[in-house]
């Protein structure tokens, strides 16, 4: 079987856990699929200088900072992409991931979480109003 570029099947993965997906379809959100944001940002050899000099005095390392904030921002913005190609609402249990790479040169920001979507109660979806949270005591 051949499968063409672009197919998108029904089945999706989540993140969630079964309780989770549960609770989910309780309150009348159907998860859409897993959705994923990345992106890779280079630090620059002047800022690691830079930052190496600043490294022996007290205070916020501000270009370190401001590159974090830039990165996270356009991992989550593909993310959300991601999850606005599926007609979700949003997404839920997302997380960010950052891995240095490249001798520390290179940051990678990944976020990952499950799009969903808001289809309300009625005849033919689940019953709503009777999840529950379970926490082990043990």
């Amino acid at each position: 079987m051949e499968v063409k570029p672009g197919y998108r099947g029904r089945a999706f993965t989540s993140d969630l856990s079964g309780q989770e997906f549960w609770l989910v379809v309780d309150k009348g959100f159907q998860p859409m699929g897993l959705v994923i944001g990345n992106c890779i940002y280079s630090m620059g050899a002047v800022r690691n200088w830079l930052v190496g000099i600043k490294g022996n005095f007290q205070g916020e390392l501000k270009e370190y900072s401001e590159l974090m904030y830039q990165a996270r921002e356009l991992a989550l913005s593909r993310m959300q992409f991601e999850a606005d190609q599926l007609g979700a609402d949003g997404v839920i249990g997302a997380d960010i991931k950052v891995e240095f790479m490249h001798n520390n040169e290179w940051m990678e920001v990944t976020a990952i979480g499950t799009a969903v979507r808001y289809v309300g109660a009625g005849p033919n979806l689940p019953p709503t109003g009777q999840g529950r949270v379970v926490i082990p005591t043990n």
